[in-house]
């Protein structure tokens, strides 16, 4: 991870330092995640530096970081992520006893809107995973891979780390590692589970050529799948189904817990399954129930 860091160590400097080696260490935090804190801390250090030659900042340095990012016309979402690295960082530096008061305690983060996800209906998903040519091994693999998101609406990232040795096809279930090297156990339908069968047994030999790897699931280069590889499946082929717009691989993951929950589950169910910390990220999705409530109003009251 390349950092620009401040030519001169500071107090702050060498806390980000250890702040990241706790995220990346005790905390399992991902590369993506990482990278985005130490983006963040950069910036708050570059700040710090005119103002306070690196020293820990008091809730006043804090209050002028926060009013430099909204000088910048940095949207909600932005400024949010940039104060949860430094609030993180101030929290880190409080139980190491570097601080003594912590100087984010009363920063409060701006209100981002929720927007309601992007989602397939069930037609076009249908015809996303009917699009890969099945007569191909790559084919086999990506529809396999369409099936399992939509199934089990686990991340991308979750999606291409799986092992063969994750999914037992008996009980119909998989154990994905998530966010956090958390694990969880995500149950796993039988047409998911038949495309997956039929991929192991008839492509992914080929693909390997001869080669050997624990991963589930794999490129025609014998390796593990990419998110990149993946990324290229999805636009192949929803051109193929005919979705231009809006499609990507995340989406399949929204279709399945909108789909969900239109079928009548709950949100702690969802949670579970979506490997969501709290469940008011899970509530992203309760558009689903509310248009739902409208339904069952219309449907049911006397005056309806």
């Amino acid at each position: 991870m390349a950092l620009n860091q401040p030519q001169e160590e500071t107090p702050v400097s060498r806390g980000v330092r250890a702040f990241l080696a706790h995220c990346r260490m005790e905390k399992g935090l991902s590369g993506n995640t990482l990278a985005a804190y130490a983006a963040d801390l950069e910036d708050f250090q570059l700040f710090l530096q005119p103002v306070n030659d690196g020293e820990y900042p008091d809730r006043e340095i804090l209050a002028s970081y926060v009013n430099s990012l909204y000088a910048r016309d940095l949207n909600s979402r932005s400024i949010a992520r940039h104060l949860s690295a430094v609030r993180g960082l101030c929290h880190h530096l409080l139980s190491e006893g570097l601080i003594s008061v912590d100087p984010t305690e009363h920063i409060g983060s701006p209100k981002q809107w929720a927007t309601i996800p992007k989602f397939l209906n069930r037609e076009q998903v249908e015809q996303l995973i009917q699009a890969p040519d099945t007569s191909k091994p790559s084919g086999l693999r990506d529809r396999a891979m369409f099936e399992m998101l939509y199934a089990t609406g686990i991340r991308v990232s979750e999606l291409i780390k799986l092992r063969r040795t994750n999914l037992d096809t008996g009980l119909g279930l998989v154990r994905v590692t998530g966010k956090g090297n958390k694990q969880r156990i995500v149950p796993v339908h039988a047409v998911a589970l038949e495309a997956v069968r039929r991929y192991v047994d008839e492509a992914r030999e080929l693909l390997l050529k001869g080669k050997v790897s624990p991963d589930l699931f794999v490129t025609a280069r014998g390796s593990g799948m990419t998110r990149q590889g993946f990324w290229a499946a999805v636009k192949i082929n929803g051109k193929k189904a005919g979705i231009f717009h809006n499609l990507s691989p995340h989406v399949l993951r929204h279709t399945f817990a909108t789909h969900l929950l239109e079928g009548g589950a709950d949100l702690r169910s969802l949670q579970a399954m979506l490997g969501h910390a709290d469940v008011s990220t899970t509530e992203i999705y309760t558009h689903v129930v509310r248009s739902r409530l409208r339904d069952t109003v219309d449907r049911y009251h006397p005056r309806a």
